[in-house]
């Protein structure tokens, strides 16, 4: 996805933007659509130039328009094509679209199950980016039957049955092998389920002037390497230790010191001069003689504490910290504490129990912390997960970061951005306190809290990408990661 825009949009966004195109650029709202079919078909012929027979399915909307243009530029290129119209076209120019292809080629809803067979490409454009209802009865069979055809699936816009905004799925979606979007990337394809349905995404602007896209707002941006590349901490020829910060780690509870250890490492490996762990007085030796560079502090109570506290220049708290007393009053002390946080694992289910406001924190929770947080279910959080992070930074300030595929990073004061790098391996225990380190390591050599929360669940995202290549998704270890987030702290272009 490295050519894809940096700007996302929502439902309402895109369609501003495809109002100021026809009324105030007088570009005709046929003409997009013949720039978004042939767009479309362009992409296919690229991906599959040896496919012979192309089943288009349309809907009724302008996203069948887009469809039935696919279609034309197929003929024209002398492929075999069967288009099935599920419900006749409801707009003009959808049906000026339809009225420009052969009519021996178009089939009516009846054939669509023969029409599927033989077929070696299928466009989906049978729903656009406005569907908010869910999809039933014979829709839902178009939609179980196209992905059980087993052959490409190329989307129009956007999956059928997934939602533009959130990436949540109404009832049933399509997978996708290829997903061409138009005029503006929409937020949906990024996060939520949205990954899992467009396979990989295109988008074509449609030879919108940059003007356009100056009168409409953005509803969030793609974290990008050129972002990373710009913001990354560097490091002075006459650098020392003292001069990358101190992360202070506080966790490490009974059958969880590695835990502790993992955000440590990650901590060093994204670049911080000194790295000590306040853990459970049984695990110090073990840690230290496990990782002699990770200092360690035995902490038999919250007192323990102080002396390291002064000497941090910031504080990460949560992996295996547990919920126990211990864990307690090691988390009451620590907000005592003045200076920048970051709050992950058991320490955001102890500020569930106490919500109350910092700006000067990073909270991470995955989405069934999230719902704590929110006093919510994790399906309601994933339903709309940028709703989900606006809530949490409402209720609880700072930057939030709500993990899961399509990370969201948001702040009061600057636009949400989402990271769209990882890959499914990443669902295996520790990622969560790697990431915890990463971020607090960028905090610790003078990065601004966001740009660290960006900067650190790009590095997190892209280290896994780097370890499937190299290894494959199954069987991925959140130590894995070590080693990518080092080389590409350095060099982010290694992606």
């Amino acid at each position: 996805m490295a050519s894809l825009p940096q700007a996302l949009y929502t439902v309402e966004q895109a369609r501003a933007l495809d109002r100021i195109a026809i009324q105030d650029f007088g570009i005709p709202e046929i003409v997009l659509m013949e720039r978004a079919g042939r767009a479309a078909f362009a992409h296919l012929h690229t991906r599959w130039p040896q496919a012979e027979r192309i089943v288009v399915v349309c809907g009724p909307g302008n996203n069948g328009g887009d469809g039935y243009i696919v279609a034309c530029a197929a003929l024209e290129a002398g492929y075999r094509v069967a288009v099935v119209t599920l419900s006749p076209p409801t707009g003009a120019s959808s049906k000026t679209a339809l009225a420009a292809l052969d009519p021996a080629v178009v089939m009516p809803a009846e054939s669509f199950d023969a029409m599927l067979v033989g077929a070696d490409v299928i466009v989906d454009a049978v729903f656009g980016i406005g569907l908010k209802r869910e999809i039933a009865g014979r829709w839902q069979h178009y939609v179980d039957a196209i992905n059980a055809a087993g052959v490409p699936i190329v989307a129009i816009d956007i999956p059928s049955g997934l939602d533009s905004d959130s990436g949540a799925v109404h009832g049933v979606a399509v997978r996708a092998t290829l997903t061409v979007t138009f005029i503006g990337l929409k937020l949906g394809l990024l996060t939520g389920a949205g990954r899992e349905h467009v396979g990989e995404v295109a988008c074509a602007d449609l030879g919108l002037p940059e003007s356009v896209y100056e009168q409409v707002d953005v509803a969030a941006k793609r974290i990008t390497t050129s972002h990373v590349q710009t913001n990354r901490p560097m490091r002075s020829r006459a650098a020392h230790k003292g001069r990358s910060g101190h992360v202070v780690i506080i966790g490490g509870n009974h059958s969880m010191l590695g835990a502790a250890r993992m955000a440590g490492e990650a901590a060093y490996r994204s670049g911080a001069g000194l790295v000590t762990v306040a853990t459970r007085p049984e695990h110090a030796a073990l840690l230290s003689a496990a990782r002699p560079e990770l200092m360690s502090k035995a902490a038999q109570d919250a007192s323990d504490l102080d002396d390291i506290l002064e000497r941090a220049t910031v504080v990460a708290i949560g992996p295996g910290l547990g919920r126990d007393d211990w864990a307690q009053q090691l988390w009451r002390r620590a907000l005592e504490r003045g200076g920048p946080m970051v709050v992950d694992a058991d320490a955001l289910n102890a500020l569930a129990q106490g919500p109350f406001q910092r700006d000067d924190w990073v909270l991470t929770p995955h989405p069934g912390e999230a719902a704590r947080l929110l006093s919510s279910t994790p399906a309601a959080v994933q339903s709309d997960r940028l709703a989900a992070l606006e809530a949490l930074l409402r209720r609880y300030g700072g930057v939030g970061i709500l993990k899961g595929s399509g990370t969201l990073i948001g702040s009061a004061d600057d636009m949400p951005a989402l990271c769209d790098r990882g890959n499914p391996g990443m669902a295996s225990g520790g990622m969560g306190d790697v990431l915890t380190g990463v971020i607090a390591g960028l905090i610790a050599q003078g990065l601004q809290l966001r740009i660290a929360a960006e900067l650190g669940v790009w590095l997190h995202a892209s280290a896994a990408d780097i370890a499937a290549r190299n290894g494959g998704e199954m069987g991925m270890m959140a130590m894995d990661l070590l080693l990518p987030i080092r080389a590409l702290i350095n060099n982010p272009n290694l992606t």
